[in-house]
């Protein structure tokens, strides 16, 4: 979206596909971003100078002169400032307009949706691994190649499989950061099946008895197979979830590569490998509440391996519009600024299908 964009009939059909003039306004009243006509006449010219200022990477003064020379409105760098800092609510409800879950979608089939997060450095900030970063919890929606879901936080909150609100029999997959017994329970409970990648040592495996179960173990009788068992997960909520463990053994070369990275980061750590941890480096593990007699461990395999659509997805988001650290520290300014470019991700997203624009 170009400032041009922003004036020409253009921004009419931008209106119209956030929801049309009359659901914009009545979002930024109900938010308080739009309070009164001061400088701004309405809740749609508001609009117009977030995104400009959000995705023009010009400072506030010049996005004041733009909008002045423009007709769009008379306001000072000052006064624009304050008005930004109050449209966080307000983009995160206009995002929101994107996500609206229809069960029906899982009538005929199941509703496929991949969940993962992003993260995006906060101003001034170049190393993440130093807690500053934005990050962006998403799910992907398989079947419309969209996100139906996205909600923005800063570092302080985690990755969690249940933070989506669920589609009753929906398929919820995730990697190895979500195998969160406790919050799968509750995604169960809702009428979700969950599929997620794990690590030997992320959970407490037990048998049916509720003995643990010995992994390693099990993992050492494969024969170049995918190995099938029920398992349970322990949990602090209730009682252990019986769940399915599949394992397939990875090929030689991608076994050794998988043990290189991982001595190669125990080295620069000055740690010791456990020998179970190369033992399972071994494998692709995956635990899933699906059915066996619906669901092959062919088939699981072959749904996790969908996973990667949202690392394209991930991809496109930020080659496609820059979505970047906000130049601001101000979390007031920093939200909507992030906000804005999703809000113009998901207005390009059919387009880009339409004219097959590459990902790349």
């Amino acid at each position: 979206m170009t400032r041009e964009s922003l004036v020409d009939e253009g921004w009419q059909e931008t209106v119209e596909l956030l929801g049309g003039e009359q659901f914009i306004t009545q979002s930024a009243l109900d938010t308080k971003a739009f309070v009164r006509p001061r400088g701004v006449k309405s809740a749609t010219d508001l609009l117009r100078l977030t995104l400009a200022y959000c995705l023009g990477h010009v400072g506030m003064r010049a996005t004041a002169a733009w909008a002045a020379i423009s007709g769009i409105a008379d306001i000072s760098d000052v006064a624009l400032l304050g008005r930004l800092r109050n449209t966080g609510d307000w983009l995160t409800q206009l995002v929101g307009r994107f996500f609206e879950l229809d069960e029906a979608q899982a009538a005929k089939g199941r509703l496929i949706r991949i969940l993962d997060a992003t993260a995006v450095a906060k101003a001034g900030v170049h190393d993440r691994k130093n807690n500053g970063l934005w990050r962006v919890h998403c799910s992907f929606n398989l079947r419309r190649e969209q996100f139906d879901f996205v909600e923005l936080t800063d570092e302080s909150e985690g990755e969690l499989i249940d933070r989506v609100p669920v589609v009753r029999g929906e398929i919820r997959i995730g990697d190895r950061i979500y195998l969160q017994a406790d919050r799968i329970g509750r995604v169960l409970q809702q009428g979700g099946d969950v599929l997620v990648r794990a690590a030997w040592n992320n959970a407490r495996w037990l048998d049916k008895n509720g003995e643990p179960f010995g992994l390693i173990d099990f993992l050492k009788q494969s024969k170049n197979k995918a190995l099938d068992v029920p398992v349970w997960l322990g949990r602090k909520e209730g009682p252990p979830l019986r769940m399915r463990l599949i394992a397939l053994r990875k090929s030689e070369i991608a076994a050794n590569e998988a043990r290189r990275k991982i001595k190669q980061e125990a080295k620069a750590k000055g740690r010791q490998v456990r020998e179970e941890t190369l033992v399972a480096a071994g494998f692709i593990i995956v635990v899933t509440s699906l059915c066996k007699n619906e669901f092959s461990a062919e088939d699981i395999l072959k749904l996790y391996r969908m996973r990667w659509r949202i690392e394209l997805a991930f991809k496109r988001l930020k080659s496609l519009i820059g979505l970047r650290a906000p130049p601001v520290k101000d979390p007031r300014l920093a939200k909507p600024w992030i906000l804005a470019h999703l809000l113009i991700a998901l207005l390009a997203g059919p387009f880009i299908e339409e004219f097959g624009v590459s990902p790349s």
